[in-house]
């Protein structure tokens, strides 16, 4: 057994996702001896922080143990890590995986991969004529509760799956008197702000991995809060939507639809939630945790609701969690770094971000035209 270093730089690793994800689920990794590979070896990172606020970095990079840092990303890419991650803000992740590309090194990066569909597959198909590594994150399937459902899928249990339903969302503060818990840029176009191009990505792949192909979309957009406070305390418009209303159809004729807000004040278990009715049964699913209620016990509801003394919840049944928890971003690093060790498949490409920013696009198009659209096939 031998332990095979691997370098990585993580752009934007100050940032939220920088730090409290990617940075903190490979420190991990290396904490317990590197990633074990089929041939006995062990994979370990070795990462190398790169932004531009050198404070930030080297305070990170300290508590860290001392970490290597740069804020001269052109000498990282010119140097010997093999891996480039950008989490920094999306307005400038396409050039930044463009250059990377360039520089030979393999891409993992964050949703979304760029602002239009042309730009997306084009990173893709740089990084298949480069014949380097590529993908993107897909977190959310791997959490828990939609981990369930997904085991429910494949097990049958739904039958001929009839409808999904995604709520998303929470109220997000605009910095008058309460911070505000995302950063500015979200809601700034220029810097590739905006809700549906940041969750739109994550709304396909659940879609797509817990029902069918997206064939249809039509949406209606809005900016609920139309001006916040900003990091330094200042005031700025807003110009980006904040709340998303689309219905979707789905091969098999599944009928979709996504309801996700920054400005809504949940009551569900959780700020995601997601429910799949299927002909043989039914689940219902946060981040967490997951119930189902199959077609054999499901009670008469029409009547008795009228009644008022039902407690439908109480009808459900959690389903119990078997397999061991993983953080989302642990497993994503995990099969990624497999797949550039030792050719071990990985399915979200940078084809796949590209789908993603497809379906971004048409929803901005829906809402301006006021129409359905067809979602073509990518390759």
């Amino acid at each position: 057994m031998a332990e095979r270093p691997i370098g990585i730089i993580i752009n934007g690793a100050t940032g939220r996702m920088g730090a409290t994800q990617h940075l903190r689920h490979l420190l991990d990794i290396r904490a317990e001896g590197g990633l074990p590979l089929r041939n006995g070896d062990r994979l370990v990172p070795d990462p190398l922080l790169a932004g531009r606020n050198a404070g930030r970095l080297e305070k990170l990079a300290a508590t860290h143990g001392g970490l290597r840092w740069t804020t001269d990303l052109a000498t990282a890419l010119a140097g010997p890590d093999a891996i480039f991650m950008d989490c920094a803000a999306t307005g400038g992740r396409a050039a930044l995986v463009r250059r990377a590309i360039a520089a030979g090194k393999h891409i993992h990066v964050e949703k979304p991969t760029a602002a239009s569909l042309d730009e997306a597959l084009e990173l893709a198909r740089l990084a298949k004529a480069a014949g380097v590594r590529h993908g993107v994150i897909q977190d959310k399937l791997y959490l828990p509760g939609f981990a369930a459902l997904m085991g429910l899928k494949r097990a049958g249990f739904f039958g001929r799956i009839l409808s999904i339903r995604i709520q998303a969302g929470a109220w997000i503060f605009d910095g008058e008197r309460q911070e505000c818990q995302r950063p500015s840029w979200n809601y700034r176009k220029r810097d590739g702000g905006g809700l549906v191009l940041d969750m739109m990505a994550h709304w396909r792949y659940m879609l797509e991995g817990l029902g069918a192909p997206v064939r249809r979309v039509v949406c209606q957009l809005a900016t609920a809060t139309p001006r916040r406070v900003d990091e330094r305390g200042e005031r700025y418009d807003v110009d980006v939507e904040d709340t998303v209303h689309a219905l979707l159809t789905l091969d098999g004729g599944i009928m979709a639809s996504v309801t996700n807000s920054w400005a809504t004040r949940m009551r569900n278990d959780d700020t995601i939630f997601l429910e799949i009715d299927g002909t043989d049964g039914s689940a219902a699913a946060g981040r967490h945790r997951c119930f189902a209620q199959p077609a054999t016990l499901t009670p008469e509801a029409f009547l008795a609701a009228g009644q008022g003394e039902v407690d439908f919840r109480a009808q459900w049944s959690e389903v119990p969690q078997t397999a061991p928890r993983i953080n989302p971003y642990r497993r994503c690093w995990e099969l990624f770094l497999r797949h550039v060790a030792e050719d071990a498949p990985y399915g979200p490409t940078l084809l796949e971000g590209a789908k993603a920013v497809q379906l971004a696009n048409l929803v901005y198009q829906s809402h301006r035209e006021g129409r359905w659209l067809e979602v073509p096939d990518l390759s």
